[in-house]
């Protein structure tokens, strides 16, 4: 398998020929699922960045991110015969929620972290993303020119359970019964964590992120749907 590679971010609300593209997809699946490494590494291609997005969302940390993604990828093919249809997409996406619930329940299996840690450079790393202060940081907002950046660090000051959801439908276009699926909660609770996700989001726009950011970017703040305001 090709290492993978992260551009972010990703505009993953490009639309091409959309029939097509889903009958090459499942050409590559049913080719993956006779063990042709090139068709599954097509299909690696096409949603690496996806998936190392939502882990990255959703753990906020890059680096665990990518080896989310790698894991992810490494039991979809082994697990690959156990894919009976659907959206391709959304069982990966599963699969790399899960991967990040695993991840994060072996946090909380260690209550005793050093303060000082060693990183893979070798260089003591004295503010490890475990102990990193969630709270808004006006020098970064001060350089958030761009509205995505607003979103992405809003995005990151949501609890957990509101920001997979969000992340999941307004970032990732899945529908309400797939997210259900995915975060394996009840699609009322989809419904009411996405409202309230959302409300939240909009409280940071206007109330934190606003003062920081340009009027023009203020201005589209209300274009930005359904992110910006809820339903």
């Amino acid at each position: 398998m090709r290492k993978l590679k992260h551009v972010f971010p990703v505009n993953i609300n490009s639309q091409c020929n959309q029939e097509s593209d889903e009958m090459e997809e499942l050409e590559l699946i049913k080719m993956a699922k006779q063990g042709d490494l090139n068709a599954f590494n097509e299909l690696v291609l096409k949603y690496q960045d996806q998936v190392f997005n939502l882990a990255r969302r959703i753990l906020d940390n890059p680096d665990m991110a990518e080896d989310i993604a790698q894991d992810t990828f490494i039991q979809a093919f082994q697990k690959l015969h156990q894919f009976r249809g659907g959206s391709f997409r959304a069982w990966l996406l599963k699969i790399a929620t899960n991967q990040c619930y695993d991840e994060m329940r072996a946090w909380k299996r260690q209550p005793h972290q050093q303060l000082e840690l060693i990183d893979k450079e070798g260089t003591t790393n004295e503010s490890p993303y475990w102990i990193k202060d969630p709270g808004p940081i006006p020098e970064e907002l001060t350089e958030m020119s761009d509205l995505r950046k607003v979103l992405e660090f809003g995005l990151i000051q949501l609890p957990l359970e509101f920001r997979i959801v969000v992340t999941l439908v307004d970032v990732h276009q899945m529908e309400y019964k797939e997210v259900s699926r995915i975060a394996g909660i009840p699609l009322g609770t989809v419904k009411s964590r996405l409202a309230r996700g959302r409300m939240q989001l909009g409280s940071f726009l206007q109330n934190t992120a606003k003062p920081y950011i340009s009027e023009q970017n203020v201005s589209n703040m209300k274009m930005v749907t359904p992110l910006y305001q809820p339903e």
